[in-house]
């Protein structure tokens, strides 16, 4: 493994992803809405693989595979979310608004650290990429084989999950109610759960490849921050806000992540 090699594509991809977190945040200001940070956190991660795929001296068939599941999951994810932010652009997401008036009166330059740490978190998120598009060996392993498989069922289901919730939203009658159809009915958060099989399978698919272990962090790193910090707490503790005892209803009868555990009355 070419130490040097990796280092310089640590430093080239951060370099790109910070200044594209740049550009975001100066947008972001002028429109009064740091929701956008979502969108482009996701469009990162295509980014980084664009350019693992360019640069990265590992073999070509390995990188090509890695490359493409990194950047349809990105892009989809992305699209998904700029479908969704950009319909409410002058209304800023609830939990950002939290945000904004917790950091008064100088919520816009705490806001740039905010968007450059989301930059940084790409990179080192990007840990099994790295790994993965450094080896050489010419032959594709069982694990990066079962990685893919778990993969396309991670993928798939967010797409899933996410089709069910803009479905329900869409529907005029369920104005005010709280989605528990599909997926939905057995986890608060299937969405969540799924993205994070995803990057469970990256860290399968890193296995094959020297110090592929490390590549472990990512998917713990995820499930903390998906569990305690900015994933499924800020988003509980808005819909308590917007949806009242509804929601809390909601909690009652289902699992908070893992779809098939739905709680009983």
């Amino acid at each position: 493994m070419d130490y040097s090699s990796i280092l310089s594509l640590v430093i080239i991809t951060t370099i790109v992803c910070s200044s594209i977190m740049v550009l975001v945040w100066i947008w972001a200001n002028q429109i009064k809405n740091a929701g956008v940070v979502d969108i482009f956190w996701s469009f990162n991660f295509p980014v980084i693989a664009v350019l693992l795929y360019m640069m990265a001296h590992g073999h070509d068939t390995r990188k090509l595979l890695i490359c493409l599941m990194v950047a349809i999951a990105g892009i989809r994810l992305g699209m998904h979310l700029m479908i969704r932010i950009v319909s409410h652009l002058g209304e800023e997401e609830g939990r950002y608004q939290q945000l904004r008036k917790e950091w008064a009166p100088h919520p816009d330059r705490k806001f740039f650290w905010f968007f450059q740490m989301q930059a940084f978190s790409n990179v080192f998120l990007a840990i099994p990429f790295f790994i993965i598009t450094a080896n050489t060996n010419k032959n594709l392993s069982i694990l990066e084989f079962t990685g893919a498989c778990i993969w396309l069922i991670g993928f798939l289901g967010e797409t899933i999950a996410d089709w069910q919730l803009k479905t329900f939203k869409n529907n005029p009658a369920n104005k005010g109610k709280v989605c528990n159809t599909g997926l939905w009915n057995y986890s608060r958060h299937p969405n969540y759960f799924l993205q994070w099989l995803i990057w469970v399978a990256y860290f399968i698919f890193a296995l094959a490849s020297p110090y592929g272990y490390l590549a472990v962090i990512s998917p713990l790193v995820i499930l903390y921050l998906l569990l305690k910090v900015t994933g499924i707490p800020a988003t509980e503790d808005q819909s308590i806000r917007s949806k009242g005892d509804l929601y809390k209803a909601y909690q009652q009868t289902t699992s908070v992540f893992v779809p098939w555990f739905k709680k009983q009355k």
